[in-house]
Formats: structure tokens, sequence, C-alpha cells
């Protein structure tokens, strides 16, 4: 029993402990896919706006490709800029730069994306787009309440085993003098000559 007092780990407070570590779990869980699912229909909301925004059309190319060196973002591929024209909005003519494959020639028709003046932009992101910043999103939810929350329940565990120790100090100042032989710490050397 005063290994168990000592050491603050009574079998009694283990199981508590695993409980609220457990329930914290869930709660990070929870708070996690909550998280997940309102980044999830935000992004569909605004797929939907976009969309309904952005227009596809045929432009053709009317000079050569301009090549960029590199790409322009981690994993992605090299786009290249040429100029093109196309007709945007009630067939009105458009002109300007667009983003097409490297070495494109003049008088390619390429895809692209334009607002409802007329004016290039890029598409909307694809569903494994919205799904990744969901997901990515989800996990950091569950991280954060994760990891308060388990600090949580170490600084009350921390606050009761040191109320703990100290009260048992204070009971073992009691019963040291006694329990080790010792006089009282309050008698001195000549008490025991009456």
């Amino acid at each position: 029993m005063l290994h168990h007092e000592l050491s603050g780990s009574t079998p009694s407070r283990r199981p508590a402990r695993r409980t609220a570590l457990v329930f914290v779990l869930m709660i990070a869980l929870l708070c996690g896919a909550v998280t997940a699912a309102v980044l999830w229909t935000a992004g569909t909301r605004v797929d939907r706006e976009i969309t309904a925004h952005r227009h596809q059309v045929t432009a053709t190319t009317t000079g050569p490709s301009k090549d960029p060196p590199v790409a322009t973002r981690y994993g992605t591929k090299p786009q290249a800029v040429a100029p093109a024209v196309w007709k945007f909005p009630d067939h009105v003519p458009r002109s300007g730069n667009i983003h097409v494959p490297p070495a494109t020639p003049q008088g390619r028709t390429v895809t692209i994306w334009v607002d409802d003046a007329g004016v290039p932009v890029r598409p909307r992101g694809s569903a494994a787009d919205r799904a990744l910043t969901s997901l990515s999103g989800g996990m950091t939810a569950a991280g954060a309440v994760g990891v308060t929350g388990a600090a949580v329940v170490f600084l009350v565990r921390r606050g009761t085993d040191g109320h703990r120790l100290a009260a048992w100090e204070r009971e073992w100042e009691q019963v040291e003098p006694v329990w080790s032989g010792r006089l009282d710490r309050g008698s001195g050397a000549g008490d025991d000559d009456d």
C-alpha cells in the first residue's frame, strides 16, 4: 500500500486516467469528423457557385507557346503560355495569353475556362482536392483537440498527485518519529532525566 501511495498510481486511479484519455480520444475523433464534414459541405457549396460562373470554351492559339523552364509548383506539370483567341459570351471575340501544354504550336485548339466576362480563369477544384482539404482539416482539428485534452488530463493528474504527495508527507511527519524509533522532535536530550 505504501509503495502505491509513493508512486501515485493506485489501482483505482489507473482506470480513471485511462477512461479520461479514451474520452479525450473520442471527443477528438468526433471533432475531426465534424470539421471534415463541414469543410466538405462548404467546399461543395463553393464549387457549385464557382461552376455557375465558369464556362468551358475552345480557344485557338495564334502563336507558338513560350515554355517555362521548370514546373511552377511541386508536383504540377509545367505549363506554357501562348497567345490565343476565343469567343465568349454570345460569340464576342476575345484574345489574350492562356496556359497550354509545353511545345503547343500555333493554330492548336485548346479547351479553357472563362468567367462570365470571358476572362480566362483556373478550373474549379476537383472532388479529390476537396476531399484532401476536408481530410487534412479534420485531422488538424482532431490533433489539436486530442493534444489539448491530453494536456488537461496530465495537468489534472499532476495536480492531484501533488496534493496526494503533500498529504502523505504531512502524515509521514507525524508517523516517522514513532516508526523510526526516534524521540519526538520537540524533546531535548535531557528530557529522560527526571
